[in-house]
């Protein structure tokens, strides 16, 4: 029997309604709550056949870790995952390679260094999920990882984004570039600009945590690096700021 965790918020309930109805087991919901936001999910959640269980905010909050649960969370099924990097990217080849050469789509990457805080971590796979991003990367010892605060702040996306934790980061950098994938650092003090660069083939973008930015040995493992534009008084942007920034580009670039 496949074990059980739980999601909560609006978002990131309402997205495995939408993507994988029948492994939401039940759904906990704060009656006192009848705003139309509340009545348009429980009608989803009445469509989806969800088993819907009355709870108070109290029990929500115990159920959850917190009090950011919006009056929802759900107790669903863990969803089978791909379990490597190597196996996503042997099945990405091969679904690429079955389709017409003007259709095919390059592997794009995000690369997490030294993003330990899960509003951050969440924001980026928020962003992730929406350029497209095929998998997200990031160093067991200098990263968080996916927890209910991650799952809520990523509206869903904790839920459609791969992420990889990976025990050496430098030598799984290395592993990409045998599959012909450029590893692109930023870096506030890089010449190039990323509307300098070329990031319309197979591409891992680093970025690191606001302030530190990416550690020395990632950098030096980096094909080239980069920077954004900075014409204010603030030197740098949040880590998730940026990765949108870098990966819209990309995104733009490949339009």
């Amino acid at each position: 029997m496949s074990s059980s965790k739980v999601l909560f918020g609006f978002h990131a309930v309402g997205v495995r309604l939408k993507t994988a109805p029948k492994s939401v087991i039940e759904i906990y919901f704060d009656p006192s709550r009848r705003d139309a936001r509340m009545r348009q999910f429980l009608d989803k959640a009445n469509g989806a056949g969800a088993r819907l269980i009355e709870s108070d905010s109290a029990r929500l909050v115990k159920l959850c870790g917190g009090h950011g649960h919006q009056g929802v969370a759900a107790r669903v099924q863990e969803l089978a995952q791909v379990t490597s990097l190597d196996e996503l990217l042997e099945q990405l080849e091969a679904s690429q390679a079955e389709k017409p050469l003007a259709e095919r789509v390059a592997p794009l990457i995000l690369v997490l260094d030294g993003v330990t805080d899960p509003h951050n971590l969440g924001a980026c796979l928020r962003v992730a999920d929406g350029a497209g991003v095929h998998a997200v990367i990031a160093p067991k010892d200098h990263a968080a990882g996916i927890n209910a605060t991650v799952a809520k702040v990523a509206s869903g996306a904790a839920e459609t984004v791969p992420y990889f934790m990976v025990t050496n980061l430098a030598r799984t950098l290395n592993e990409l570039k045998e599959r012909n994938i450029w590893i692109i650092g930023t870096s506030d003090v890089a010449p190039k600009t990323l509307y300098q660069t070329d990031l319309k083939g197979p591409v891992a973008l680093v970025l690191g945590a606001e302030g530190d930015g990416i550690r020395q040995l990632t950098a030096k493992t980096c094909d080239e690096l980069i920077s954004i534009p900075m014409h204010g008084a603030v030197e740098s942007l949040n880590v998730s700021v940026a990765s949108g920034v870098c990966l819209y580009e990309a995104l733009r670039q490949r339009s």
